[in-house]
């Protein structure tokens, strides 16, 4: 077997749609899974240019992400509830839940590894919260760009990590040191990597002359702030379909802010 053959091979591989018992349990096991093809190659080919435009509109230079392209872009409008992904967040989350931001990442060309982390919030590190850390922000990635090889701007991840009660050595991350165990994840362009917030992971090395772009799309449980927005923009809530309506938080909240009643905009 080549080495790529065996990367290949080490891969929590999910189908678009149905969350199964199997995606549960690797889910669990590892803490992600990764969802082949779930964008055409020319739907996938859209996200991007509307993804670059954000980041040209933005002036951004070097890594850099810009928010909320979801109001201005319809193609990144559409993905917030795509049909292969959204009943793998309703089976972890339930049926409430908000899009508590959407990031266009860009990794510049030839840019080097990024430092290992754990999603969550700069105010207040989510595993002070218990152990093991709660699923606060789930997150949608779609890969945008090719990453079908290691060293095309991958998302590096360290499985089972969510469950760890040791924490990464200090100087690992200091060093942005590579690890014995990490995951260098390899998918084609329009594949989306479903991940828990407290994966230990980080940007893998990008040995290519083109800019990748990946769209983070990020769930939370209702009462979590929005960290992309401040508020939601009124032209897109007016134009936007109910369902991403009720994603997006703008829904009618019970008297008490961490009380019983809040609505779902789901119907099976």
């Amino acid at each position: 077997m080549t080495a790529l053959q065996q990367e290949q091979s080490f891969n929590a591989i999910s189908q678009p749609g149905e969350f199964t018992e199997l995606d549960r349990f690797m889910f669990e096991s590892w803490g992600y899974l990764i969802i082949p093809d779930v964008l055409t190659a020319d739907r996938s080919k859209a996200c991007l240019d509307a993804s670059i435009r954000l980041h040209e509109k933005a002036g951004t230079s070097g890594w850099a992400q810009v928010g909320r392209g979801f109001e201005s872009e319809q193609v990144l409008d559409d993905l917030i509830d795509h049909p292969a992904v959204l009943p793998k967040i309703r089976a972890l989350y339930g049926d409430r839940f908000i899009l508590q931001s959407a990031w266009c990442t860009k990794q510049p060309a030839f840019g080097g590894v990024g430092g290992w982390h754990q999603d969550g919030s700069g105010a207040y590190d989510f595993k002070q919260l218990g152990y093991p850390i709660p699923l606060l922000q789930l997150r949608a990635s779609y890969l945008l760009t090719d990453q079908s090889l290691p060293g095309m701007g991958n998302m590096e991840m360290i499985p089972g990590s969510h469950r760890a009660q040791a924490p990464l050595p200090a100087d690992i991350r200091r060093d942005k040191s590579d690890l014995p165990i990490g995951h260098v994840v390899c998918a084609t362009a329009g594949s989306v990597l479903l991940f828990h917030n407290a994966v230990w992971h980080r940007t893998y090395k990008h040995d290519h002359d083109y800019d990748r772009y990946t769209a983070h799309y990020i769930y939370s449980p209702p009462w979590v702030r929005f960290s992309d927005r401040f508020a939601n923009d009124k032209a897109y809530l007016a134009r936007t379909t109910p369902v991403r309506r009720y994603l997006a938080g703008e829904f009618e909240r019970p008297d008490a802010p961490f009380g019983a009643g809040y609505p779902t905009a789901f119907e099976d």
